[in-house]
């Protein structure tokens, strides 16, 4: 038989890339890769969780090398494994017929780093010979799978933990999935194609007119309503900022800050309104063309992070420990003994985001536009 099922780039059900490329077949393929190990990571949402979870890709690629990955997320993070080279197959939890594959294939590891009841049960179920994270037992429970899983567990029990963390995210679940920690960044990979958008976008609004472009993501998720900064105060920082001639600024949003960013764009006619109907390509694709990012703890976060972006985060209620800062994210933390209580309603007057002023930030945002200064002139 010429064709060989065991390569990692045979699809099964059409032609391989290379086939209708070149018109190249098995029998004399140079690309031909067959599938020694098999790696199934597990992360099903939400969407800049999963994001930034794309950060152990380096790790896992560095420990085991030649491995085939397959990561089951929700179809809602389809878009961000495109042109991500590191990960060779998607699986989507809402596919019909996911059970019945899973009952079938068998993995040499599952790398399961979340304690979501959903997922673990499906980690439990996944035939494989090693298993890494958290599984659901016999009494519906989730349960770390060895030692190095029961930090994260606990600290998702017990808000004292929480509270005391100093470890980042990418560390806890680098450790709790037995890999190195090298500090590896998330992936966001931007095509052709989203170069020419975000390029055309650039254009049409004579974005070349400004040494400084600052993207200010009024956005949060819907969950943690806290998360998001006053709208009095996106008001005051976009009125001094607006008083830069050098300076130009963006809005970011989803759906849910339409009504916010046009009313903004009503207020402050400098200010450029990237739009909230984007897809996800097209938003990281924008948010590419900021120099600075201004955000809450949010997808956003993690996507100007992963586009190595300077980037200035705000926190109330979430850990702003957890947020590994690569050397780019200045953090914004009011003075308030109950920060990091993950309450998704406060009667607190002020609150936490009420205590975050103008001044703390417009003060970093000047001092972040020296350093970029300071690049350009060495470059």
């Amino acid at each position: 038989m010429i064709l060989k099922t065991d390569c990692r780039h045979f699809p099964g059900d059409r032609p391989c890339v290379f086939n209708k490329r070149e018109g190249i077949m098995c029998n004399n393929c140079i690309y031909y890769s067959p599938i020694h190990y098999k790696i199934l990571i597990i992360k099903l949402d939400a969407i800049g969780d999963v994001l930034r979870t794309t950060s152990v890709l380096h790790s896992i690629k560095e420990k085991y090398p030649d491995s085939h990955i397959t990561w089951l997320t929700k179809i809602a993070s389809k878009d961000i494994f495109k042109n991500n080279p590191l990960v060779d197959n998607c699986l989507f939890f809402e596919e019909p017929d996911l059970n019945s594959r899973l009952s079938i294939e068998v993995f040499d590891l599952v790398l399961h780093p979340d304690t979501a009841p959903p997922s673990a049960a499906i980690a439990a179920a996944v035939k494989a010979k090693e298993k890494k994270g958290y599984i659901m037992n016999h009494l519906g429970k989730v349960v770390p799978i060895d030692d190095m899983g029961t930090e994260w567990l606990e600290m998702g029990a017990f808000d004292q933990l929480k509270k005391a963390n100093k470890k980042s995210y990418q560390q806890i679940i680098h450790e709790i999935l037995g890999l190195k920690y090298k500090k590896g960044e998330i992936i966001i990979n931007l095509d052709d194609k989203e170069k020419e958008f975000s390029a055309k976008f650039y254009a049409d609004n004579h974005l070349d007119r400004y040494d400084y472009i600052i993207g200010i993501n009024t956005g949060a998720s819907l969950r943690w309503r806290f998360k998001q900064w006053r709208h009095e105060g996106y008001k005051e920082l976009i009125s001094v900022l607006s008083k830069r001639s050098d300076t130009c600024v963006l809005l970011y949003g989803g759906n849910e800050e339409e009504i916010t960013n046009q009313n903004l764009k009503l207020e402050f006619p400098n200010v450029i309104d990237t739009g909230c109907k984007n897809s996800l390509r097209e938003f990281f694709a924008l948010t590419d063309l900021s120099d600075i990012i201004v955000t809450g703890d949010t997808m956003a976060l993690h996507a100007a992070t992963a586009l190595k972006k300077k980037v200035i985060c705000f926190f109330g209620p979430t850990s702003p420990n957890e947020i590994e800062d690569y050397s780019r994210i200045k953090k914004v933390t009011p003075d308030m003994d109950c920060l990091v209580c993950y309450k998704q309603d406060c009667d607190f007057v002020p609150n936490c985001m009420d205590l975050i002023s103008i001044n703390m930030i417009h003060r970093i945002i000047l001092k972040t536009i020296e350093e970029i200064t300071k690049e350009r002139i060495k470059i």
